[in-house]
């Protein structure tokens, strides 16, 4: 069984959907068009943000968050914004002994808010706070600081593919694959969601995994 478990956050924890309906209100364009603008993008895949710029041409997105977040309309991370499987799964995964963390491409911000939450793991980082993305080898070496136990020992879950598990691979960590959100879903047949180690449809599949490796390994 490995040692430590390290998530992404966004479609992984995270239901994103008051995201974008809370930017689709600040643009002042229909909810659905600004979805259905994610949706075109992640298949072309290209940034997220892309959407924002389709939305409104010639936008500069992070002065836009700097003026949503001035007029009280910026990041917000509530219970109901999480999976419903996510604190069970999560707890369960501690109580094998494995060191659970969350580590995505956030904000500084938005790991405050991830804190907030006080979700059953010991740490939580993001991109901001690190000054590296993925799916630079930089980031995954920040994970495996963060779980503190070597690269084969460390799992990284996501459900973007080409952002979360070939770069997880490539950098020595074992790697699952969550067919949730746009991105699981709509890349869960390539090459990249191939390399992972372990593929389920929910963190409450993903513990119960890990729990039947921890009974094989004690056997």
């Amino acid at each position: 069984m490995p040692a430590a478990i390290v998530f992404d956050v966004g479609s992984t924890l995270v239901r994103e959907d008051r995201y974008w309906a809370s930017w689709a209100d600040w643009l002042g364009v229909p909810r659905h068009t600004l979805s259905a603008l994610v949706g075109a993008v992640v298949a072309e895949g290209r940034d997220d943000t892309e959407a924002i710029r389709l939305a409104r041409p010639g936008v500069d997105v992070r002065a836009e968050r700097r003026a949503r977040e001035a007029a009280g309309c910026g990041e917000r991370l509530e219970e109901s914004d999480l999976y419903p499987d996510v604190r069970e799964a999560l707890g369960a995964l501690r109580a094998l002994g494995m060191r659970v963390a969350v580590a995505g491409n956030q904000s500084a911000r938005a790991g405050e808010l991830v804190r907030a939450l006080d979700l059953p793991v010991n740490e939580v980082a993001t991109s901001g706070q690190w000054g590296v993305a993925k799916p630079d080898p930089r980031f995954f070496a920040q994970v495996v600081d963060l779980a503190r136990a070597a690269p084969h020992e460390t799992v990284y879950v996501g459900d973007y593919p080409a952002l979360d598990i070939r770069p997880a691979k490539a950098a020595g960590l074992r790697a699952a694959h969550l067919r949730r959100g746009p991105w699981g879903h709509l890349w869960a047949r390539t090459a990249d969601a191939a390399l992972a180690d372990w593929r389920v449809d929910s963190l409450t599949e993903l513990a119960r995994l890990m729990g039947a490796g921890a009974a094989r390994s004690v056997g």
